[in-house]
């Protein structure tokens, strides 16, 4: 294996424990009924992921809107990874953005532990596509 691979290959292993960090983050945040920061850390998880598998497909970018839309192009709408895991990310994203800018938001913390439940889906089902893939 070639140095550039071994990097390559610690550089998405980083990427997926940064993505298992923030599951345990979320879960001292919904304890902690810190529910916005929870929103956060939910989008972020899931994030780390997907810059995992874009380095593991050679597509890097540090913009949030052009990875997803690489994901939802490359893996959602060429029918390798189910549309619910789509749906789940730009939920995600648009959740977190509205937490992050809008004046007064709350997010109830039902809503909150589906998105942690999903989140944890979401990282294990991109971890196990880079692994077989």
């Amino acid at each position: 294996m070639t140095m550039e691979s071994n990097d390559k290959r610690d550089l998405i292993k980083y990427r997926l424990d940064q993505a298992d960090e923030t599951i345990v983050d979320v879960r001292i945040l919904i304890e902690n009924n810190r529910m916005r920061a929870a929103i956060n850390r939910i989008y972020y998880g899931m994030f780390y992921s997907l810059l995992a598998l874009g380095i593991k497909n050679e597509f890097e970018t540090s913009k949030h809107a052009q990875l997803i839309g690489w994901f939802n192009k490359s893996f959602i709408n060429a029918g390798l990874i189910d549309t619910k895991y789509g749906k789940i990310i730009n939920k995600a994203f648009n959740r977190r953005t509205k937490g992050d800018y809008d004046i007064i938001i709350d997010f109830d913390k039902d809503t909150v532990i589906e998105m942690y439940n999903e989140m944890q889906e979401f990282i294990s089902k991109i971890r196990n596509y880079i692994e077989i893939e």
